[in-house]
């Protein structure tokens, strides 16, 4: 770690952050970084040179334990504190992530109409022309190629390079499966197939396609093309997301290759942060179908997996409204095959997705904590249950929605034999 001061800011390159990922209740950076500290604000970039963090430290700040993230993808997301033990209780982690796009937040704050988060980014504007103004002939070494790599990912170039992503996979992450939250949802993306077994009539953020399964060759030019994007900051990752919707239906085959490919050329043993981890959703049907062999190919990779299943509910009605093609008992048997692989398998964690929204039949809260509560024998510790809100209106209604949503949200919590949180859209 070195340390270099100028007229109006200081520099530290190659910090060390946390090589394990955390539950904690203050500001915490994993992996390896370098940051910049002016007498407002900290920023911190990633091993490419790109800006990942911004945080305000002086009285203005909304938050002192609060800060700015931005994603491969380009998104920012604001980090939220606001009461710790209330978030922790609602979402299983310290932190609220406000994203700067449409989501399905259960909050009524938008952190990016506030003067001091404005002000954050005009300040990183500021920052870049000072550095552009530097005399890089008495900068060297390290320092010099770091100015470089900030000058060339200005936020035009990051916005292109986001672009490439989204070509190099051949489609955008709608959405991160729940569990991603785990590793702060830094997840390296890659497709194995396209679109989905049911597109149910409710969903929004699925594509509308046929199951589709990518060839291998396709697999594998996604992967030399993810480990060249992402370049030196490829270390600071440990995990992976097969996409997309229902990647689990692909065979058992598909997935072992794609896993242990991506293991290997993205090197991800050799990551920073210890461990490993694969996320990949599946549906009713891929989950309950499948022989042993495809949960014992699974728990057998050289990643931790979370598989997270869409139920959605267990009531005829219910799934008749939302327009999922499957009945209340084809629910009950994958919610039942969800806790047996979870016993069974001690690398795969199962978990399941529901929806909430402030009208709906009168079958379906009761519907979810009867499988949560009655079906179990006792408390789990390993899977869980998320309750998506389905968050439609705007304005005055919108408040009252989130008062009933959550409310509802409480009832599961309080008799559920299995962690309850609430599922945000996180997209990528």
């Amino acid at each position: 770690m070195k340390s270099y001061t100028f007229n109006n800011f200081a520099v530290t390159l190659n910090k060390k952050g946390s090589s394990e990922y955390f539950k904690v209740s203050y500001p915490i950076r994993y992996g390896s970084f370098s940051e910049i500290k002016t007498r407002e604000f900290i920023f911190q970039f990633n091993l490419n040179g790109e800006i990942k963090y911004i945080q305000g430290i002086s009285k203005n700040w909304p938050h002192p334990a609060e800060w700015l993230k931005r994603t491969v993808a380009n998104d920012w997301l604001y980090y939220s504190a606001d009461s710790y033990s209330g978030i922790y209780d609602f979402f299983g982690e310290y932190y609220l992530p406000c994203p700067s796009y449409n989501s399905n937040s259960v909050t009524n704050r938008n952190p990016f109409n506030e003067k001091e988060i404005e002000s954050a980014f005009e300040s990183f504007k500021v920052l870049l022309d000072e550095i552009k103004r530097l005399n890089f002939s008495n900068i060297q070494g390290d320092l010099k190629t770091f100015f470089l790599n900030i000058i060339k990912n200005n936020p035009t170039s990051l916005a292109k390079k986001a672009e490439r992503l989204h070509n190099i996979i051949g489609d955008q992450i709608t959405v991160l499966p729940p569990d991603t939250r785990h590793v702060d949802y830094d997840v390296i993306p890659l497709i194995i197939a396209d679109g989905c077994l049911y597109n149910c009539g409710f969903c929004t953020v699925k594509s509308g396609k046929p199951f589709s399964p990518r060839s291998k060759e396709n697999i594998l030019k996604q992967i030399y093309s993810l480990k060249e994007f992402y370049a030196q900051d490829v270390l600071n990752y440990n995990s992976l997301f097969l996409g997309q919707h229902d990647a689990l239906f692909a065979s058992a085959e598909l997935i072992e290759f794609a896993a242990k490919s991506a293991y290997e050329i993205l090197d991800i043993k050799r990551s920073n942060l210890k461990n490993s981890y694969l996320f990949i959703f599946g549906s009713v049907d891929s989950l309950t179908n499948p022989e042993d062999h495809l949960f014992k190919s699974l728990n057998s990779l050289p990643f931790y997996t979370y598989v997270n299943i869409g139920l959605e509910s267990a009531d005829p009605e219910t799934l008749a409204m939302l327009q999922k093609p499957l009945t209340g008992k084809a629910i009950n048997d994958a919610f039942l095959r969800m806790i047996d692989i979870n016993k069974r398998y001690s690398n795969i964690e199962v978990t399941a997705n529901f929806v909430l929204k402030d009208e709906m039949p009168q079958g379906h809260l009761p519907s979810i904590i009867d499988l949560a509560t009655n079906s179990l024998g006792h408390v789990y510790a390993k899977g869980a249950i998320y309750v998506s809100p389905l968050m439609n209106a705007k304005g005055k209604k919108a408040y009252v929605n989130r008062k009933t949503i959550l409310k509802k949200f409480n009832e599961i919590k309080r008799h559920s034999r299995l962690p309850a949180f609430i599922y945000l859209i996180e997209r990528l």
